[in-house]
């Protein structure tokens, strides 16, 4: 027997560990802060029209599970008629899986929207695109996990993969942090007349505003992109101040104010693991054990202003960053996610020595 069930979180929460099991590389999010994403608390949500999200059971357990929602500014901006989807996990069962998208299609359909696509979870600045390839290889923090039969659902449902993309890893262990200094890296240390800042977090609320004001210029061209609200911005990042790291991140300015950001973060991965995706009793200890033991960082995006673009300052941040980890004792370096279109961080990547972790996918159907 299948049930389709809309907004209970329980089952939506519980619906990826039921299909793929404990062995899988699948890491959730923290329950509690999964909850108050999908809420309407979340500025992304305000209006109630602007999302939901099915699970579907089968024999009384969770074993699908898929967010439909819309992003206004973006349909405004790119003169879209666009709805989305986001964390599909299922099942390899196309029955199931198309209960699922006919409950996403008919709610794009019936708000008048003319094509669906994803994974969007839930803008283009945070987890995005659905697996192709290096399913054996585990993701960090920000990086989306899907089993290879979940493309293939979707090319059964009539999706096509199109926007590919490429996540990296970095040995650490090897990396002379040198390698990304070259003549006009030079040039801006020599010259002294740009200042790098690590993120203090006492200093966090003036900080987090200086990222958005850099995220947003220097991404105002990049596909998809929609500038981020103060009040966006906020709620994506309310709790990082208990899991940063102050010395892995760097901002840049000079006189005229922030200029570049590089946000990098301890890989939280396994101590999510270890706590099961739920906060309890043995959450500090799990927390202690992991501040001791970890390894794994992750580059949540570098993003320089338009005025300092292709001038080397990427470099000199990156130079920065890279000293840091490997003082604090760091092994790998994971890189969120690069767009095939993205040529110069590409071959960034590539004069690094950094490996393809997994190639991603956006999946698209016309309605």
């Amino acid at each position: 027997m299948l049930e389709i069930k809309e907004k209970d979180f329980n089952s939506f929460f519980n619906a990826p560990f039921n299909a793929y099991g404990e062995h899988s590389p699948y890491v959730s999010p923290l329950k509690s802060d999964f909850k108050r994403i999908l809420s309407n608390q979340n500025p992304l949500f305000k209006d109630q029209n602007t999302f939901t999200y099915f699970s579907a059971i089968k024999d009384g357990i969770p074993v699908g599970r898929v967010v439909t929602h819309v992003h206004n500014d973006s349909n405004k901006k790119y003169d879209w008629k666009r709805a989305y989807f986001g964390f599909f996990d299922c099942i390899n069962d196309l029955d199931i899986a198309k209960h699922l998208f006919d409950k996403v299609e008919n709610w794009a359909s019936d708000n008048n929207y003319t094509e669906v696509i994803g994974n969007f979870n839930l803008t283009a600045m945070q987890q995005i695109g659905v697996m192709m390839s290096g399913f054996n290889n585990k993701p960090y923090t920000d990086q989306v996990f899907s089993p290879n039969h979940i493309a293939d659902l979707l090319h059964k449902l009539g999706y096509v993969n199109e926007f590919p993309m490429t996540t990296f890893e970095l040995d650490l262990r090897s990396i002379d942090p040198q390698i990304v200094l070259g003549e006009k890296q030079n040039r801006i240390i020599n010259e002294g007349k740009i200042q790098l800042k690590k993120f203090k977090k006492n200093r966090f609320n003036i900080l987090i505003e200086d990222v958005r004001d850099c995220l947003n210029d220097g991404f105002a061209n990049n596909p998809m992109f929609v500038p981020l609200t103060k009040e966006e911005f906020l709620y994506q990042s309310k709790d990082m101040t208990t899991i940063i790291d102050e010395n892995i991140s760097v901002l840049a300015y000079d006189e005229s104010g922030p200029i570049g950001v590089i946000l990098c973060i301890p890989d939280l991965n396994p101590f999510i693991r270890a706590n099961k995706s739920r906060l309890s009793v043995m959450t500090p200890f799990h927390f202690a054990k992991f501040k001791l033991k970890r390894d794994r960082a992750v580059i949540i995006f570098y993003s320089v202003k338009q005025k300092y673009q292709n001038k080397g300052l990427n470099g000199v941040m990156l130079y920065e960053v890279l000293q840091a980890l490997k003082i604090r004792g760091y092994k790998s370096l994971g890189i969120t996610w690069i767009s095939d279109q993205n040529k110069a961080s590409l071959r960034q990547a590539e004069k690094l020595g950094c490996k393809q972790l997994h190639n991603l996918s956006l999946f698209k159907k016309n309605l």
